[in-house]
C-alpha cells in the first residue's frame, strides 16, 4: 500500500522509505461514508425512478404513439425492464473492477454511467417526431441499457463503501445508509414530477416538461463525484492488496468458490425486489387507472382522443384517483420506507440479520393475501395498503445492505454482492411490473392474483433465509478465498 495516499499499489514487496516519507495512512472519516454512500445512491436511485415514472406517466404516448393503451404501457413496462437485463452484467463489470483496482475508483465510474446515460434520455426526441418513429424508442433502449449497468455496479460499491467501513457491532446500521438512497431518490423524483404537473398544462408536461427530471441529473451528478473523489480506498481492501490476494477474475473466483451463496443471496432479495417494484411501478398504473369504463370514456373525451374499441375492449378499473394525487400518496409512502429502512439496521444487528428478515418476510406473505380487503377500503385503505407496503419494503431493505456483502470474501465481495442483488432483480423487478399488469388483466382490475404472486415470493425467499448462515459476526477484513 503507498503510505502516503491511501491508494492500493498492486505489490506484494515493501517499499524502502526514508523517516521523513513515512506518514500515517489516509481513512475515510464516519462522516464521508456516511454521506458518499447515501449521496451516491440517492443519486443513481433517483435517476432510476426518474424513468420508473416517466415510463407510467408519459413515455407510453410520446415513444409508442401508435399502439393501442394497454400495448403501449406494456411496450413502455418492457423498455423499464431492459436495465433489469442489463443489470446482472454491470455487476459483472464493475465487480470485476470493484475487486481488482478498489471501489473509490469503480463507484466513480458507475455514476458518471448512470448520469451520462439519464441526461442524454431528456434530450431524446420523441417517436411523434417525422423520422423517429424507430429511432427514439431503439436509442431509449439503449440509454435504458446504460442506466441498468450502472445500477448493476453502484449498489455492491455503496453497501461495501459503508460495511468495510463501519466500526464493530455497526455493519448492519452502516448497511442502512446507502439503503437509504432508495427512499430519497424516490422522494426527489417524484416530488419533481407532482411540482411539474402542478405547474405546467397537461400539453406542456407531455411536449418538454418530462425532460426536466432527466436534464436536472446533471447537477445532482456533480455533487455526487466531488464527495466519491475525496474518498480512499476501504481497510478491507487495502488488506488483501498487502496480503497479494486480489483476485486476477473475480467472477470466476466467485462461482467456483461462493456459488452456493450467489443462489442464496439471489433469493434472499426476491420478496424485497418484487414488492418495491409493486409498490411504485404498479401501484401507479394502478392508482391512476380510472375506477370504471364509463369515467374513462369521459376522461379521453375530456382530453379530445375519444377511446378506441380496442382500448375499450382491453379495459380493467383501477382506484380512479388522479395522477398528481396518487403521486402524493406514494410520496406519503415512501416517507415510512425510509424511516423503517433506518429502523431495520438496530434491529438486525441486535437481533441478527437472517432472523431479522424471517420474521418480515412472514410479514410480507401475509401482506400480500391482505391486498383486494386493503384496496377495497377506499381512500384510508388504500393508504393503509401503501403504507404498510412500504413499511416492510423498509424493514426488508434495510439489513440487506449489510447481509448480501457479508455473504462473500473480501476478494470477491464486490463481484459476488453484486450479481446475486442483480440476478435477483431479473427475476424479481425486471418482471413484476409486468406480471403483475398480466394478473390484474386477469382478475378483471382485482388485485387478489397480484398479492398472491407477492406472497408465493415471500416464500421463495423465506426458503433462502432457512438454507442461509447468520452473518452478524463475520470479519469481513480477514476473510479471503
Amino acid at each position: 500500500m503507498s503510505r502516503g495516499t491511501g491508494e492500493p499499489a498492486f505489490s506484494g514487496k515493501h517499499l524502502t522509505m526514508s523517516a521523513t516519507d513515512v506518514v500515517i495512512p489516509k481513512a475515510n472519516t464516519r462522516g464521508r461514508v456516511i454521506v458518499a454512500s447515501l449521496v451516491g445512491t440517492s443519486i443513481e436511485f433517483y435517476d432510476f425512478y426518474v424513468y420508473a415514472t416517466a415510463a407510467v406517466l408519459v413515455f407510453p404516448k410520446i415513444f409508442f404513439p401508435n399502439a393501442d393503451g394497454v400495448t403501449q404501457l406494456l411496450s413502455s413496462f418492457a423498455v423499464f425492464g431492459v436495465a433489469f437485463v442489463a443489470r446482472p452484467i454491470g455487476s459483472v463489470i464493475f465487480g470485476h473492477f470493484g475487486d481488482r483496482i478498489g471501489r473509490k475508483g469503480t463507484l466513480i465510474a458507475s455514476l458518471l454511467t448512470m448520469g451520462i446515460a439519464t441526461f442524454l434520455i431528456g434530450c431524446l426526441p420523441t417517436a411523434q417526431v417525422a423520422g423517429w418513429t424507430f429511432w427514439a424508442p431503439a436509442l431509449l433502449v439503449v440509454l435504458r441499457f446504460a442506466q441498468g449497468l450502472a445500477l448493476g455496479g453502484e449498489w455492491s460499491g455503496a453497501a461495501l463503501l459503508a460495511t468495510e467501513n463501519a466500526p464493530k457491532n455497526k455493519r448492519a446500521i452502516y448497511g442502512t445508509f446507502p439503503q437509504l438512497g432508495a427512499p430519497i431518490g424516490f422522494i426527489i423524483a417524484n416530488v419533481l414530477f407532482l411540482v411539474l404537473n402542478l405547474t405546467l398544462s397537461a400539453d406542456a408536461f407531455a411536449a418538454w416538461g418530462w425532460r426536466i427530471p432527466f436534464l436536472a441529473s446533471a447537477v445532482m451528478v456533480i455533487i455526487g463525484l466531488y464527495v466519491r473523489l475525496k474518498l480512499v480506498e476501504t481497510p478491507a481492501f487495502q488488506k488483501i492488496v498487502e496480503q497479494g490476494e486480489v483476485s486476477k477474475l473475480p467472477i470466476g473466483r466467485v462461482f467456483r468458490s461462493s456459488w452456493r451463496q450467489l443462489i442464496l443471496g439471489t433469493f434472499i432479495m426476491l420478496a424485497t425486489y418484487v414488492l418495491f417494484y409493486l409498490m411504485t411501478t404498479f401501484t401507479l398504473t394502478f392508482g391512476t387507472t380510472a375506477a370504471s369504463l364509463d369515467a374513462a370514456k369521459a376522461a379521453a373525451v375530456k382530453s379530445g382522443k375519444p377511446m378506441a374499441q380496442a382500448a375499450i375492449d382491453s379495459f380493467v378499473p383501477g382506484l380512479g384517483y388522479s395522477r398528481n394525487d396518487f403521486l402524493l400518496m406514494l410520496i406519503v409512502g415512501v416517507v415510512f420506507f425510509g424511516i423503517f429502512t433506518l429502523v431495520a439496521g438496530p434491529l438486525a444487528e441486535k437481533y441478527g440479520r437472517r432472523k431479522s428478515l424471517m420474521v418480515i418476510t412472514i410479514l410480507i406473505f401475509v401482506f400480500g393475501l391482505c391486498f383486494v380487503p386493503l384496496v377495497a377500503g377506499g381512500f384510508f385503505g388504500a393508504m393503509a395498503w401503501l403504507i404498510l407496503g412500504f413499511t416492510l419494503m423498509g424493514l426488508t431493505f434495510g439489513p440487506m445492505g449489510a447481509f448480501l456483502p457479508e455473504l462473500f470474501p473480501t476478494n470477491v465481495r464486490y463481484t459476488g454482492s453484486a450479481v446475486s442483488y442483480n440476478l435477483s432483480s431479473i427475476l424479481g423487478a425486471a418482471v413484476a411490473p409486468f406480471i403483475a399488469v398480466a394478473l390484474w388483466q386477469a382478475a378483471h382490475g382485482s388485485t387478489w392474483l397480484v398479492g398472491v404472486y407477492l406472497s408465493a415470493m415471500a416464500l421463495l425467499t423465506l426458503l433462502a433465509l432457512f438454507l442461509s448462515k447468520e452473518t452478524k459476526d463475520a470479519d469481513l477484513i480477514e476473510q479471503s478465498s
